[in-house]
């Protein structure tokens, strides 16, 4: 511990967050003071002084490090603070009273082993009515997730698969470019989603990437970023994603997003049956301008109104949906045209009616959001529901049935104009038939004749031939009897004699030259 530079040596101490007394530093006693380093006095030092002087210089360094550790924590819990603050930062609708806190405190701080006993549905129901509080809401979701798969088991085909978050996060998607597109398009005016590239859109890229991996059937769907986001906003990446897929297999959401879209065909009869049962004025004042429900509730349905409604709002449905299912859709939905009913029916056209629905209908006051969550709490319609999607089925069915039919009839048409242009074609043939086998048997009378007369021919020869054979027998018989001189005479005669053509007279005789 020399110090030839003159410095102080208070200088070789760690540094500290706070400002440095010297009154407090347990090292003051034992190194020189800068008087005693100028005046050149060195106080007399043993082993026992030094061991001591640097197993307080190590303990301070230890205690440095620890303060440094506990300067990141403190940093890192700030910064988590402040997300957490940004990503409530939404009006809440209503407000909670300290009994209301009490409860959820007391059934969120029980032991995981106890939140398995199910839990009251009157109690739950009374304290949802009265609000959950913004803090603790996604804490009161995963319970609620926790309930729900108590009470009912999913058949083994229907389990979502257990291929875990980080693995799926590893791995490419083909469905990246629609995510990266729609990540802009995600509560563009949240604070949490607005910054691009930033915490919150990519943290909705991973979840968004891992579903479409883990479900393959559906992929990706736009509505589901507005889900996603929803729960991003009140938990972690994970808990979201256990979440997302608590929502899609186990209260069966996902049906509305596969390809062919026919669980949203149902959801959208089942809304406008409602409508025709409650509120009939309003239906037939729809129906007459020819507005159906998947012009302005498709979007509801497949966001779960967070595309489009406060996240307030949004936030209070999903309270209610994870405690009572998916009907609770249907029900908000027909809570909120029910309530703007009268202003509907006003609009004369089909251009202001749904300019109504899609914009004014969303601008609800905090009283107007307040009215409808008591509305739909106390709302009970799962029978007709469940009469309606029935029904759809059967009208379904009675439809396949008539076009089975017509094509039947038309199928039936098509072979009898078939079956008489071969009938034609098949009496054609049987004329050409006929006149073949006539020509046929004409030709093999000919050919008989022919043949009679060639045995015919055949029998002449045989006779004239024989008949030459006896002439020929009966000249040489003639010639042996005949004298020799006789015999040349005859000769002489025959050579001259001219010979006759075929009626008896004689050949002309070519004159020699």
């Amino acid at each position: 511990m020399q110090h030839p530079d003159h410095c102080d040596v208070m200088d070789l101490l760690p540094l500290s967050p706070r400002s440095f007394d010297p009154s407090l530093d347990p090292l003051a006693s034992l190194l020189p003071t800068s008087g005693d380093t100028f005046t050149g006095k060195r106080p007399k030092r043993t082993a026992v002084h030094y061991r001591a002087l640097w197993k307080t210089a190590i303990h301070q360094q230890i205690l440095l490090l620890r303060m440094e550790k506990e300067n990141q924590r403190l940093e890192a819990s700030r910064d988590e603070l402040h997300i957490r603050k940004m990503k409530l930062d939404y009006q809440e609708v209503g407000t909670c009273i300290k009994d209301v806190l009490a409860f959820w405190d007391r059934k969120l701080s029980v032991p995981g082993r106890a939140k398995v006993v199910p839990l009251d549905k009157e109690e739950v129901h009374n304290a949802i009515s009265k609000g959950v509080p913004k803090g603790r809401r996604g804490e009161v979701w995963l319970l609620f997730s926790q309930q729900h798969r108590l009470r009912h088991r999913l058949p083994p085909g229907r389990h979502a698969p257990d291929t875990p978050y980080q693995d799926l996060l590893k791995q490419l998607t083909a469905q990246q470019h629609s995510i990266l597109v729609d990540l802009g398009r995600t509560f563009p005016t949240h604070q949490y989603f607005s910054a691009q590239l930033g915490a919150g859109q990519l943290s909705l890229y991973n979840l968004l990437k891992a579903y479409s991996l883990l479900d393959t059937e559906v992929g990706y769907c736009q509505g589901i970023s507005f889900v996603a986001g929803i729960l991003l906003l009140h938990m972690s990446e994970d808990q979201a994603f256990d979440m997302l897929k608590f929502l899609m297999y186990d209260l069966g959401f996902r049906r509305q997003y596969r390809p062919d879209m026919t669980s949203l065909q149902i959801q959208m009869y089942q809304l406008s049956r409602l409508l025709h049962d409650y509120h009939r004025e309003l239906y037939s004042h729809l129906e007459e301008h020819e507005i159906c429900p998947s012009l302005y509730a498709a979007p509801w349905f497949l966001t779960l109104f967070a595309s489009q409604f406060p996240l307030g709002f949004v936030a209070r449905i999903f309270d209610i949906l994870f405690a009572q299912g998916s009907e609770v859709i249907f029900k908000v939905a027909l809570c909120l045209l029910s309530s703007h009913e009268g202003e509907i029916v006003e609009c004369d056209s089909f251009e202001t009616i749904v300019d109504y629905l899609k914009t004014t209908i969303p601008n609800l006051t905090h009283t107007q959001m307040e009215e409808t969550i008591s509305k739909v709490l106390d709302m009970d319609i799962s029978k007709q529901l469940h009469a309606y999607e029935v029904e759809y089925h059967v009208l379904q069915d009675e439809t396949v049935d008539a076009v089975l039919q017509s094509n039947n009839s038309d199928r039936l048409d098509k072979l009898e104009k078939t079956n008489n242009q071969l009938k034609k074609q098949n009496m054609d043939l049987l004329e050409k038939l006929q006149a073949a086998r006539q020509k046929i048997q004409s030709l093999e009378a000919t050919v008989e004749n022919f043949l009679s007369r060639e045995s015919k021919m055949k029998h002449m020869i045989r006779s004239l031939e024989q008949e030459r054979q006896s002439y020929q027998k009966t000249i040489e018989r003639m010639r042996t009897c005949l004298p020799p001189d006789a015999l040349a005479d005859v000769e002489m005669t025959h050579m001259v004699k001219p010979a006759q053509g075929p009626n008896g007279k004689a050949k002309p005789t070519a004159k020699k030259p």
